[in-house]
């Protein structure tokens, strides 16, 4: 039976669901792109939707949402052979930013308008991250893999700002939005082989297609080994994933799967006084082994054409195993006791977590007093147990630093956790005219976690918490006319402490992290409220900008103090007062023919606004007991103020284009340097220009290059204070004895890569 036409609502549903999440959007770092919708013999208005909930829904007009939005097609990514999603976002997105303070390039941190998403137990995280509508921080810690999400299954990203309550937990300072292929919008196959520099190979396959009228199947599968470009931060990284679809008139199911086996091996910081030869690691062995395996139903019905409900189920199964080499801070060769006599301890943790939830969504377009309406409303359920072990081995270093173990390892923590969260929201889009809307919108968060020993020997780590807090936002868009938005727009989003948080929370029992557990005193959960100010627009068929505004505070921020200088892994959480992120950002994108232009600048103030104190003997400007104090308007380590990003785009022939990404980044200070007085000083910015070309031999043959750091700039994105226990022209064990210094994490030399790509139907 033929559907009716949906005259209750601007846009045709389906249409702009085809847009969003079947990847006919075009992207631009602004996110001001439009797409044309037509049919024979008629030309409609432009349109654009954007997916402003976790789930597929139906998603809203670009011009009704007042927030900044950015959208990257995943064929953006492929085009550029970007070895990881992470470098991709740092060269093209606007306000984004990596630290390599791991060490791996598979393990870099994402920052975002000065909020931070990182595979690091431990890194206040301040971004939720979304894979087909299920959330992928994991619930031990909030961290985020972003090696174990399936590059070559993105069909979209979108980079939602500010602390929109719909995303739910860790959206204070915003959320990304990843959506996977299908095999009706990606129909065919290809394979995918690349080789050059520090020993990178990898090979990747994908394949979709149609089953009869109403199935569709996609799979991809790739394996990249790296001997790295650092001594000892070798990769080798295994990944699969498979989706079938099944679309009617008015139903769409679909249940993907994946998996990943990754085995990362990290360089560390080092300190400045091993600069003359960057390569080298401070101490080793530290690897990271992820496994990941996970099953998603998701499906979505219309009722009538202004009635849909959608919804999905998950499970996911994650194992990490991380072993790490570390100084013993409690060497004293005069000592007595076994922990004094030790040079090193090897530490090694297990992490295993099972996952399981549900979320369901009701959408209805209507008319309310003769006005466009639309009203989603939804309830989630996440679910989470994990088990975590930890155990300490004493070892002692090799002449190259290596530790080499001298004993068993031994038990320290055996800790179990169950998460369980409750969400209800909704949000409201109602249009007063053509021309004015608002969006209300709010969720209630729900969060306990329980926290229970199993050894027997740490019975403080026993204990249940539970957070909740209504978030609400309200937004308001004017649309004079088809080529102009303005907004403004205010929103509330909470983070609950976790686990690890939470188990290591005593002044009076600092923890070594993030390894061991003592007792959990309660936290207060964070609060951010974000205001924003915005436009975007069209200039003529060929440019399009963007510019908006911002001010996000956190209230009872919560801070890793270290309790032996930065660089020590000893220390406890605590809630620190009030931070701010503000700023503003500006974004265009322009096309001349054959040549076109992206750019876009960011600044970012990102300062303490309260007074709190730390012990961190390795800052220069300590009192005589080791302790510094922030004060108000301290500027927070590792968030440059400034970026500016240029991608050239310029088609030589119809076959042949040559690209390249400018990047540039400006001082940032070291963590650690919380105060701003340490005697180092902040970390040089930086100038970058990669390089990527592509030449199509045939229109199933392809073949590229590319070439990172062209001008093989030396430089650092990632700094902390800490001591330096290794001295002489040969850097060897120094008895106990320490330097306190700057301890950088060093940015990727040059190099250059070569790959071949075939296609087919």
């Amino acid at each position: 039976m033929p559907r009716k036409p949906r005259a209750a609502h601007p846009f045709k549903p389906r249409a702009g669901l085809r847009l969003v999440f079947g990847g006919a959007f075009a992207s631009l770092t602004a996110g001001a792109w439009t797409q044309a919708v037509s049919e024979p013999g008629t030309e409609l208005p432009t349109v654009v939707v954007v997916g402003t909930t976790p789930l597929v829904g139906i998603g809203t007009p670009l011009e009704k949402v007042p927030a900044n939005v950015q959208t990257i097609k995943g064929a953006q990514i492929d085009a550029q052979h970007s070895p990881t999603i992470t470098d991709y976002l740092q060269k093209n997105v606007g306000s984004v930013d990596i630290n390599d303070a791991q060490g791996n390039p598979s393990q870099a941190d994402i920052l975002y308008r000065g909020f931070t998403t990182s595979p690091l137990l431990g890194t206040p995280q301040g971004l939720s991250v979304f894979l087909d509508g299920v959330r992928v921080n994991e619930p031990f810690g909030d961290v985020v893999n972003w090696d174990l999400i399936p590059q070559t299954a993105i069909q979209t990203m979108q980079v939602i700002p500010g602390s929109n309550p719909t995303f739910g937990l860790n959206t204070l300072g915003g959320a990304i939005a990843v959506t996977t292929k299908n095999g009706r919008s990606n129909p065919g196959g290809s394979a995918d082989v690349s080789y050059g520099s520090f020993g990178r190979k990898s090979a990747q396959i994908e394949q979709g297609g149609v089953l009869g009228d109403h199935l569709d199947y996609y799979f991809t599968a790739n394996v990249t080994n790296d001997n790295g470009w650092a001594d000892h931060n070798s990769s080798r990284l295994r990944q699969a994933f498979g989706k079938l679809r099944y679309t009617d008139a008015d139903t769409t199911v679909f249940v993907s799967m994946g998996g990943a086996d990754n085995t990362l091996n990290g360089s560390q910081t080092i300190p400045r006084s091993f600069m003359d030869n960057f390569r080298q690691a401070y101490t080793f062995p530290d690897t990271n082994e992820n496994q990941l395996g996970y099953l998603t139903v998701n499906a979505e019905h219309y009722f009538t054409p202004n009635v849909q409900l959608s919804g999905n189920v998950y499970y996911q199964h994650y194992r990490n195993k991380n072993v790490s080499s570390n100084v013993n801070d409690d060497f004293d060769p005069d000592g007595d006791d076994a922990d004094e006599l030790a040079q090193a301890t090897n530490d090694q943790s297990v992490i295993v977590t099972d996952s399981y939830g549900a979320s369901l969504q009701l959408t209805l377009l209507n008319k309310i007093l003769g006005r466009d309406n639309q009203l989603v409303l939804g309830a989630a359920g996440d679910f989470a147990n994990s088990h975590f072990t930890q155990a300490s081995q004493f070892a002692e270093f090799t002449d190259s630093r290596a530790t080499i173990g001298t004993g068993p390892f031994v038990p320290q923590t055996d800790a179990k956790t169950r998460n369980e969260n409750w969400d209800i929201y909704f949000e409201n889009t109602f249009s007063f005219t053509q021309q004015w809307s608002m969006t209300l919108a709010g969720r209630y968060n729900s969060s306990k976690a329980t926290i229970g020993d199993e050894s027997g020997v740490q019975p403080l780590l026993d204990g249940n918490h539970t957070f909740s807090h209504f978030n609400p936002a309200v937004g308001v868009n004017w649309n004079p006319t088809p080529d102009f938005t303005a907004y403004a727009t205010y929103n509330e989003g909470m983070r609950s402490p976790t686990a690890i948080e939470l188990a290591c929370a005593d002044p009076n029992a600092p923890c070594s992290l993030p390894n061991d557990f003592i007792a959990d005193p309660d936290l207060k959960p964070v609060i951010s409220r974000t205001f924003e100010i915005g436009a975007r627009g069209r200039l003529g068929r060929n440019t399009t900008w963007s510019a908006a505004a911002y001010r996000t505070t956190l209230s009872d921020d919560i801070q890793f103090v270290s309790s032996q200088g930065a660089a020590s892994t000893l220390g406890y959480f605590q809630n620190v007062g009030k931070t701010r992120r503000q700023g503003f950002e500006l974004a265009s994108r322009t096309q001349w023919g054959a040549f076109g232009v992206t750019a876009s600048y960011s600044y970012v103030n990102a300062t303490y606004r309260s007074t709190w104190t730390e012990s961190n003997a390795s800052n220069s400007s300590a009192d005589g007991d080791g302790n510094i104090t922030v004060h108000s308007g301290d500027r927070i380590p590792g968030i440059p103020a400034n970026t500016v990003k240029v991608r050239l785009d310029y088609n030589v022939l119809p076959q042949w284009n040559v690209d390249s990404n400018l990047t540039y980044r400006s001082n940032i200070f070291a963590r650690g340097d919380e105060n701003n007085q340490d005697v180092n000083g902040s970390i040089a910015g930086y100038f970058l220009i990669d390089l990527d070309t592509t030449y199509n031999v045939t229109k199933q043959l392809q073949v590229y290059a590319t070439v990172k750091n062209l001008l093989n700039k030396r430089y650092a994105n990632f700094a902390i204070l800490g001591e330096n226990f290794f001295d002489g022209p040969n850097h060897t064990f120094n008895n106990g004895n320490t330097i306190n210094e700057q301890f950088l994490g060093v940015g990727a030399p040059r190099g250059i890569w070569v790959g071949m790509r075939y296609a087919w139907k």
